[in-house]
């Protein structure tokens, strides 16, 4: 995992104007900055003009993430290895954040490798093609497959 988050700079780099690639990216980022205790909590709705949405499960969340958000949006753009992130909002949507917890938990209805493929648009499967060692890319797409699998249920 470490060799895909130290791939992201370039990955975003060869993506261009791409908003798929750099939202993914986000995604992936904002997964290893906010931790797993916390993306119990908070997850990542979307990027929009440089604005990372997150959905949070109530106003106490809301609070304590917005405390926090200095440190998370410099240790994103750190990740990301540009200011591709200009501002994190944090929008009360316990919905989301439980579609995601069950996603995660989701163990007994596994999705193939195939299936989490297809969700991968064509721009972002050519800009991964920036990934030269073969089994990251793949990591990377299923990933990013997964994740985008996770927006559209």
């Amino acid at each position: 995992m470490d060799a895909l988050i130290r791939a992201l700079p370039k990955l975003i780099s060869a993506a261009g104007d791409s908003e798929e690639v750099a939202e993914v990216a986000a995604r992936i980022a904002w997964r290893r900055t906010a931790g797993e205790p916390l993306c119990q909590h908070a997850v990542p709705f979307r990027l929009f003009r440089n604005v990372l949405v997150i959905a949070v499960s109530d106003a106490v969340w809301q609070k304590q993430m917005a405390a926090l958000s200095g440190q998370l949006l410099s240790r994103l753009n750190a990740m990301l290895g540009q200011r591709a992130i200009t501002f994190i909002e944090f929008r009360i949507d316990p919905e989301t954040v439980a579609k995601e917890r069950a996603a995660h938990r989701d163990i007994a209805n596994p999705v193939t490798a195939e299936e989490v493929l297809s969700f991968i648009p064509n721009e972002l499967a050519v800009a991964a093609n920036a990934i030269p060692d073969e089994a990251l890319r793949r990591r990377f797409l299923l990933a990013a497959g997964a994740s985008m699998l996770r927006r559209e249920s």
